[in-house]
């Protein structure tokens, strides 16, 4: 018996064209796309009001029979959003692609995320969102046609032989390292899985700087690059260990050609500066559990 196609939802933000969604949903179920629910996000701007409104009155006539349409309005603590000024609006873009698609995803659904319509910002949240969430088998579609501009005549459904392209962006998915997603799908609040990356992110560096000092440096580089990071300058550090000035020089020079290599070579000069930079961080936070 062959396997069944999971459900399939397209995901579409809106701007003031409400054709960038009904041309796009029309492109996927031409190719083949078992669409059975339209999500579109909006905010509370009175074009945008309009545009939604066209939306509806499509699916009222029955243009797209067995396909269920819900407006997803953008909100923060403060209620509907109208635009993104500040940052809890866009806090509330956020969390409201990411609810969406963490809703779609939960009951098992293929989702199609449509990022052509709107402000720039919530193509960028809706990819930021699709890092998080996404699986293999779901995509982020930007739709192109040729010759239209913003204002032209209005075509909410062209035939086919018109010129549209549906651009397949390409998608990072944390969904790929399996124990990420298992922990970012068990999180409720966007903030909450930036905050958990960024944890993450700086246990990771720390590790990588650890393994460095252990591994790359000598028990004698390794106590130089420990009192350079302290904010001791040569003089200082060969009086604390009871060595020619020369000597300490020689072992920090040794410590930057490593450093160099363990930084792939970046421009510029790797120097003290770098090394406090990367490493004061490490050397404080040994000093303090120790």
């Amino acid at each position: 018996m062959k396997n069944r196609r999971r459900p399939e939802v397209l995901i579409a933000t809106l701007g003031v064209e409400p054709q960038v969604v009904t041309i796009l949903l029309d492109r996927l179920l031409e190719a083949g796309r078992k669409i059975r629910e339209v999500a579109v996000v909006f905010t509370k701007s009175s074009g945008i009001h309009q545009a939604m409104a066209i939306i509806e009155e499509e699916f009222g006539k029955q243009v797209y029979p067995g396909v269920v349409l819900r407006t997803v309005p953008v909100t923060s603590p403060q209620g509907a959003v109208e635009d993104f000024w500040t940052r809890d609006d866009l806090r509330g873009l956020l969390r409201t692609l990411y609810a969406e698609v963490r809703r779609a995803r939960q009951a098992g659904n293929t989702v199609h995320l449509g990022i052509s319509g709107g402000r720039k910002v919530m193509g960028i949240m809706g990819m930021v969102v699709a890092q998080l969430l996404f699986g293999p088998d779901d995509h982020v579609w930007y739709l192109l046609t040729e010759g239209w501009q913003p204002g032209a005549g209005r075509r909410l459904h062209l035939p086919p032989e018109e010129k549209v392209w549906l651009v397949p962006v390409p998608v990072l998915r944390w969904s790929e390292a399996g124990a990420l997603m298992q922990t970012v799908a068990e999180l409720d609040d966007p903030a909450e899985i930036v905050a958990w990356h960024e944890k993450v992110s700086r246990a990771a560096r720390m590790k990588r700087r650890r393994e460095f000092i252990r591994h790359w440096l000598t028990p004698a580089e390794r106590e130089v690059a420990r009192l350079a990071c302290r904010g001791l300058d040569n003089a200082a550090i060969a009086a604390r260990l009871h060595k020619q000035e020369q000597t300490v020089a020689n072992q920090l020079r040794s410590v930057y050609e490593k450093l160099r290599e363990w930084l792939e070579h970046p421009a510029g000069n790797v120097d003290r500066s770098v090394l406090i930079a990367e490493f004061a961080p490490y050397f404080a936070l040994v000093e303090d559990e120790s």
